[in-house]
Order: C-alpha cells, then sequence, then structure tokens
C-alpha cells in the first residue's frame, strides 16, 4: 500500500534537537519533492521546508531558517528534517506530504501539488 509515515517526534528541551523521518513505502520517492508541515492546535497548517524531486533545491520558511535543516536519501526512500534549537513555539503536530513531480514552488509557495499525507508525528518542547 502506499503510505508515508513520519516518526522522531517526541519530547525535547528548549534549545534541543529532534530529527524526524519520513518513510515511504509503496512508491518511489526519487520522482517526488517532499515537503514538511506543521500544525498546532488553533492555528492554521504552516508549511516548513520542501526539497525538489530533481535538482535538490530547497526552501524553508523564515520561521525555521537557519535552524531546521531537510534531506533526503533516496536509497532508504525517507526525507529527514533535523531541528536544532527547538523552541516551545515549535510545538505542533509534524507532517510530511509528497508530490509527483511537483515543483518547490508548487508545493512549498503556493500551497498545491501534494498527492500523498502522512498521519504526523507529534512534538513537544517544553521544560
Amino acid at each position: 500500500q502506499v503510505q508515508l509515515v513520519e516518526s522522531g517526534g517526541g519530547l525535547a528541551q528548549p534549545g534541543g534537537s529532534l530529527r524526524l523521518s519520513c518513510a515511504a513505502s509503496g512508491f518511489t520517492l526519487d520522482a517526488y519533492t517532499v515537503g514538511w508541515f506543521r500544525q498546532a492546535p488553533g492555528k492554521e497548517r504552516e508549511r516548513l521546508s520542501c526539497i525538489s524531486f530533481n535538482d535538490g533545491n530547497t526552501y524553508y520558511a523564515d520561521s525555521v531558517k537557519g535552524r531546521f535543516t531537510i534531506s533526503r536519501d533516496n536509497a532508504k526512500n525517507t526525507v529527514y528534517l533535523q531541528m536544532n534549537s527547538l523552541t516551545p513555539a515549535d510545538t505542533a503536530q509534524y507532517f510530511c506530504t509528497a508530490g509527483l513531480f511537483t515543483t518547490i514552488q508548487a508545493m512549498c509557495l503556493w500551497d498545491n501539488g501534494m498527492d500523498y499525507w502522512g498521519k504526523g508525528t507529534l512534538v513537544t518542547v517544553s521544560s
């Protein structure tokens, strides 16, 4: 079955780090642009970062630029989000999404082109 499964969430201290994983099964990620989004209670879904399928271009939202890093390992069919310098404002459910031949512009600037979504992993940043 076609699936995206996020993992790596949990509890972190302010200033700490977590690495999230987005593992695909049932399809091959190499032709898919992949993005990370998050949603906290009472807030709109927020786009965080995307990585393109072809040229490796990346996008980062201002709220995470310089703190988060997106990467992909096509051999493992997995995309990662390394999160450093976490603050309580980063507390949210984190989702990954994949779009076939989707451009960076479509997914992370225009909020379009997503074909699959994972169910999310919860990140809590608290003392």
